[in-house]
């Protein structure tokens, strides 16, 4: 890592937050496998620290949140007795909030699709708010809970619920069945049913799928490590909260949500290590 200066790291991360997968980075930067493993582990930790410090009092209004699945070593069928003794591997799903109007993401959770990961999540976003809030989320159960131990009555929470009709046969390995209806339902509080949408969290995932290589479908670019993967999506919202213009916004969320008051670059980012 001291051998790197700050142009080759600078570099490495750029290919990273591209989409770009470990052993292409290798070959456009020409730095080892293993140097940029450890870049990402260690930048991963920095930029963890950073947004857990500075991504607090926020004064969002309207937040939506989702869960996005991927997977560690294998997937959860492949899952043995032996590779479950010997690391975590199998399904991880990944819970993350957005602010509607200035599209940070304030919160993000590795775990499991259960109750646990739900009110831990749901503790940690509470956490980072300034005022009462609108949230919208879809109908997995685990929120109802999770909602209520994080927020109390201090919440205007809605669901949306998509109701789906019978996937095309070919399509159901490729492609969601299509959106007939969506159900909107109260569940706390008096949210604006012009503002309960999770279209903006829903846009959030395919980012993520696009610009994080461990998430993109049918590849063999899927963590290897749970550590790695917690780095990679550490680095990959450090990037997009701050670094990242928004083409909407024409600043990037972590400026829209005045967090910051500066456009970071890439060299910004690495220093987060000195």
């Amino acid at each position: 890592m001291n051998k790197l200066d700050t142009n080759k790291r600078s570099a490495i991360v750029s290919c990273l937050v591209e989409g770009c997968s470990v052993r292409a980075t290798v070959r456009m930067t020409g730095a080892s496998k293993n140097t940029i493993v450890k870049l990402l582990a260690e930048l991963g930790e920095a930029c963890s620290k950073y947004m857990d410090q500075n991504l607090t009092n926020l004064k969002c209004e309207r937040l939506q949140v989702d869960e996005i699945w991927s997977f560690v070593g294998c997937k959860q069928k492949n899952v043995t007795e032996k590779k479950a003794r010997e690391a975590i591997c199998g399904d991880v799903w990944t819970w993350i909030a957005i602010d509607a109007d200035t599209k940070l993401v304030p919160s993000f959770a590795l775990g499991m699709r259960d109750p646990d990961t739900a009110r831990s999540f749901m503790t940690d976003l509470a956490g980072r708010l300034a005022n009462r809030v609108q949230l919208t989320t879809d109908g997995l159960k685990a929120y109802l809970t999770a909602v209520k131990a994080a927020f109390g009555n201090d919440i205007d929470y809605a669901m949306l619920i998509k109701i789906y009709g019978n996937a095309v046969e070919g399509q159901k390995r490729y492609s969601p069945a299509e959106c007939i209806g969506i159900d909107k339902r109260t569940v706390k509080g008096r949210p604006d049913p012009e503002h309960i949408s999770t279209s903006y969290i829903e846009r959030q995932n395919l980012t993520l799928r696009m610009h994080n290589r461990r998430f993109t479908r049918l590849t063999n670019a899927f963590s290897k490590k749970i550590e790695n993967h917690a780095a990679s999506l550490a680095i990959h919202y450090m990037h997009y909260n701050f670094v990242r213009i928004h083409q909407s916004l024409r600043v990037t969320p972590a400026m829209a949500a005045g967090v910051t008051n500066r456009l970071w670059s890439i060299e910004d980012l690495v220093s987060l290590l000195a």
